[in-house]
């Protein structure tokens, strides 16, 4: 899991598109927290808080604090919105959590040992099927990435879910198959060369 942090926020006593861009104006972000039977809350974050948090990495699977004056919630970014053409954040949806909060979260998938592959130092290509997968979590134990080792993967090799150590408590969200990662594919000089290798054999 990702390291938490805190942002500053203000509460927004007025909501509206009007209102979101006079918040926006004034250099900051619109946002909302909501759930856990709550209702809605409207803010205003620091625009350069919530762009670095952005564009770092990990935003979506790391759980926050926002200090509204005060009164500090912890919650899970769930969608944000950035301007088309400036990548600029334009709004963020948070979900407050708690210790028994559960979540379904997008997890990157991370590949080791691709220089021990046999299939790769043959000249195969890894193709990455998905390089995210959804996962039902405890929302205080969301894994930062997922490991696929590729230590012994060959051509024509397929790498499945049920081949991933995951944490426990982490389940994916596609649980009537075992659904493929990624796979192995030879090149041409691979197929070449075995080809070739046969032929002698022959």
């Amino acid at each position: 899991m990702s390291a938490t942090y805190e942002l500053k926020a203000e509460v927004r006593e007025q909501v509206g598109k009007g209102s979101a861009r006079e918040v926006r104006r004034n250099g900051k972000v619109p946002a909302v927290i909501y759930g856990e039977k709550q209702p809605p809350l409207a803010i205003a974050l620091s625009y350069k808080d919530v762009y670095y948090k952005i564009h770092g990495g990990g935003f979506l699977t790391t759980i926050a604090t926002i200090d509204v004056g005060g009164q500090k919630i912890s919650v899970l970014p769930k969608d944000f919105q950035l301007d088309p053409v400036r990548d600029f954040p334009m709004h963020v949806d948070f979900l407050r959590v708690s210790k028994d909060t559960e979540v379904n979260v997008f997890v990157p998938v991370h590949f080791t040992n691709e220089d021990k592959s046999p299939g790769l130092k043959r000249g195969g290509t890894l193709n990455i099927v998905r390089h995210e997968v959804e996962f039902h979590c405890p929302a205080n134990a969301i894994p930062e990435f997922i490991t696929v080792d590729l230590a012994d993967a060959d051509i024509g090799d397929s790498i499945h879910i049920s081949a991933v150590k995951l944490p426990d408590g982490v389940k994916p969200v596609i649980a009537d198959r075992d659904f493929t990662i990624a796979t192995i594919a030879g090149s041409a000089a691979a197929r070449s060369e075995e080809e070739t290798t046969g032929e002698a054999g022959a």
